[in-house]
């Protein structure tokens, strides 16, 4: 049986929720997803410098899970500016 997701306090919501380079139609670009989860773990490391623990304390999860969402935060984001893919903010 799966154990049911903790939920994770997310500090802001975007008010942007589309980026996608420059003079490509959206409609002809793929898209990656980036959850609301995603994006906070994103802010509190990169934006805001905080070390991991602090990050998951904040967003009161454990420290392996901050650091499995960071990686897939990362990932998408790298794959969107390497292939030249939309990046869409959503809610899970």
């Amino acid at each position: 049986m799966v154990r049911p997701k903790k939920i994770r306090r997310i500090g802001f919501i975007p008010g942007v929720t589309y980026f996608k380079p420059r003079g490509i139609p959206l409609q002809s670009l793929e898209e990656v997803n980036l959850e609301h989860d995603e994006l906070e773990a994103i802010r509190l490391k990169s934006v805001k410098g905080l070390d991991q623990k602090t990050c998951a304390k904040k967003m009161k999860i454990s420290q392996s899970t901050f650091q499995r969402i960071l990686i897939s935060a990362n990932q998408k984001i790298a794959e969107a500016l390497v292939k030249g893919k939309a990046i869409r903010i959503e809610e899970k």
